[in-house]
């Protein structure tokens, strides 16, 4: 050790020995967190964190830096630790309101891209199966949006684009399940209506070749032949070697009809668009 070493970091050597040992033996009391510094009891925060996996422990620690020295660089560190403690430990409203504060407080801060980014984290992890409720789909699409619009360079934008495609992807698939059920049950309108969504709102998902051809199906059932017709004419054009494609083929030509567009229904708008390349 050398000569120049200070006092206080002597003292803050002895306190987190004496913190160390208390976690190994229980022998040692911890002394009252506001005769530390903000930095001691940063530390302490991350040690609980990172060596002993006690999330609640660690956010009562940094929730104290906050409390008792609320105007340091520290307060604003443990702020953005509190984020990202919560939704380690899964308790996304609480990281989404502690996200929320440091975008408040430090909106220009170099964390508020990963605080924006935790933020939609906290809703996107919420997403589960297809049969769930959507509003947190909805949700996490419109965060990973902002972070993607407000942040475009940042290392946190790309993970967001992945997310949101596949957070879209979830809404698709929603909309296709339900369709699915009313198709089978013979409820076609109803199926339609879903199958429609797909098309026109969820275009770039990867289940709009099946909801072509879910539409050919079930306006084939309706006996509305033009309509089937322009679906399968619209999925030959963007889908022409899917098997989608093929089992649409086959149900119209086994009732002498062929995939062509024609009529002026939402399918034939959407197909002029498609030949115009403004429908992709």
């Amino acid at each position: 050790m050398s000569g120049g070493t200070s006092g206080a970091g002597i003292l803050s050597g002895l306190l987190l020995t004496a913190f160390l040992a208390g976690c190994g033996g229980g022998a040692a009391k911890e002394p009252a967190l506001d005769t530390l510094s903000a930095e001691q009891i940063f530390k302490r925060g991350e040690y609980t964190l990172e060596e002993e996996n006690r999330p609640d422990d660690a956010i009562r620690y940094f929730a104290e830096i906050e409390r008792l020295y609320p105007y340091s660089d520290w307060a604003r560190r443990a702020l953005i630790m509190q984020a990202f403690t919560y939704h380690k430990a899964k308790e996304y409203e609480d990281a989404r309101q502690a996200s929320q504060r440091f975008l408040d407080y430090y909106p220009g801060d170099e964390d508020a891209a990963y605080a924006k980014y935790l933020l939609a984290l906290s809703y996107y992890d919420q997403i589960d199966e297809v049969g769930r409720d959507q509003g947190l789909t909805f949700q996490a699409l419109q965060a990973l949006r902002e972070v993607i619009e407000e942040y475009p360079n940042s290392e946190y934008a790309r993970s967001s684009i992945m997310k949101f495609d596949l957070a879209f992807d979830h809404l698709a698939a929603k909309e296709m399940e339900i369709g699915r059920y009313y198709l089978k049950r013979g409820n076609y309108t109803a199926a339609i209506n879903r199958f429609r969504v797909v098309v026109q709102d969820f275009q770039t998902s990867t289940h709009t070749a099946e909801a072509l051809h879910r539409l050919v199906e079930s306006y084939l059932a309706l006996g509305f032949n033009a309509e089937a017709q322009t679906a399968a004419a619209i999925l030959g054009h963007n889908y022409q070697s899917s098997p989608f494609y093929q089992d649409s083929y086959k149900l119209l030509t086994a009732r002498g009809l062929e995939p062509k567009a024609s009529g002026d229904s939402w399918l034939a708008k959407v197909y002029r668009q498609v030949i115009r390349g403004e429908w992709l």
